[in-house]
C-alpha cells in the first residue's frame, strides 16, 4: 500500500491505495467523487478528463501515486453551488451533449484549453478535442458550447471570434 496526500477540488485528501490505482478510481472509489467517467481505460476516450496542476490529463493514464503532493480538479467544482461555471452553462444552452457520459471530460478539457487559449477559432476547438471522444454528438454543438463559453468567459458578448 502506498498513502497518497491528493488536494482535491481545494481539499487535502489522503488515502492508502494499492500502488497500481489508477487516479481516476482514487477519485472515484477512495474518494466518492463519481463525476469523472471511466470510458475505455486506454486513455482514448477522454471521458476522464481531470485537471492536474491546472493541466488537462486523462486520470486513467495516471497512478494515484503520481499525484501525490498535487493538486486535482474534478467536474465536481466546477459549478459554484447551484450557478453553474460558463463551461457548464454553455453546454447546457447550447445543447452540447446528449448522453452525457463524455460531458464531464469534454468540460474539464474546455477549461484547461480555454486558459491557455481564451479567443480560439473553431477550429482550434475541434483540434484541442481531438483527444476527447463523443459518440452522440456530431461535435458541432460542443464546439459551439466552448465557443460560446469562451465569449462569455472573456467577457465578450455572444461567441469567441470565428
Amino acid at each position: 500500500m502506498t498513502n497518497v496526500s491528493v488536494t482535491v477540488n481545494g481539499q487535502v485528501r489522503e488515502a492508502d491505495v494499492e500502488a497500481r490505482t489508477l487516479l481516476v478510481y482514487f477519485l472515484r472509489e477512495h474518494l466518492g467523487l463519481t463525476g469523472t467517467n471511466v470510458g475505455c481505460d486506454t486513455s482514448t476516450c477522454g471521458s476522464c478528463t481531470v485537471l492536474v496542476d491546472g493541466e488537462s490529463v486523462k486520470s486513467c493514464t495516471m497512478l494515484a501515486a503520481q499525484a501525490d503532493g498535487r493538486e486535482v480538479t474534478t467536474i465536481e467544482s466546477m459549478a459554484d453551488g447551484d450557478t453553474m461555471h460558463p463551461i457548464q452553462d454553455a453546454f447546457h444552452r447550447n445543447h452540447g451533449l446528449q448522453c452525457g457520459y463524455c460531458t464531464p471530460g469534454m468540460v474539464m478539457a474546455a477549461a484547461s484549453y480555454l486558459k491557455e487559449n481564451p479567443t480560439p477559432t473553431e477550429e482550434e476547438v475541434r483540434e484541442a478535442l481531438e483527444g476527447n471522444l463523443c459518440r452522440c454528438t456530431g461535435y458541432q454543438n460542443i464546439v459551439k458550447s466552448i465557443l460560446d463559453a469562451a465569449g462569455s468567459m472573456s467577457g465578450a458578448s455572444g461567441s469567441a471570434r470565428a
